[in-house]
């Protein structure tokens, strides 16, 4: 099932834009401008949205691609990305707040790139593959 924004994104293709609104067909463009606003609007809400929302997440076979969006405000240099098994967490966001994202699969935590970029942390993280081989339990009676 496509998502809200895949569509807006095929329809946004089809459409021929008066000059200067070319910009409304990159989607990361659009998707910026309608969270400063919403952050402009409700900035108490913009803040807890991070862990709940504001990461998306694509995967190939061996990799995990995670995108976080950043609140306003934040300070590169106070920013700090922490990487486990099954989870992010990012610290020294805008008052001292640490938000953790619960990620899809499991990830090798060592091996991990990330970028930040116009307010978005991209993340590649090295999944971990998945164990093939049984062990035997215990059946107690």
């Amino acid at each position: 099932m496509a998502s809200k924004w895949d569509e807006l994104e095929r329809w946004m293709e089809g459409q021929r834009l008066p000059k200067g609104f070319e910009l409304l067909r990159e989607p990361d463009w659009v998707e910026q401008y309608v969270r400063k606003m919403m952050t402009k609007a409700l900035p108490e809400a913009a803040g807890a949205m991070i862990g709940k929302g504001m990461a998306t997440f694509s995967e190939s076979r061996h990799f995990l691609q995670v995108k976080i969006i950043l609140p306003e405000g934040f300070e590169r240099e106070m920013l700090r990305l922490m990487v486990r098994e099954d989870r992010l967490r990012l610290e020294g966001l805008p008052g001292g707040k640490t938000e953790t994202i619960k990620l899809p699969k499991l990830v090798k935590p060592r091996i991990c790139k990330t970028l930040l970029k116009n307010g978005i942390l991209q993340v590649k993280l090295r999944k971990r593959p998945a164990l093939k081989t049984y062990h035997e339990a215990v059946i107690r009676e």
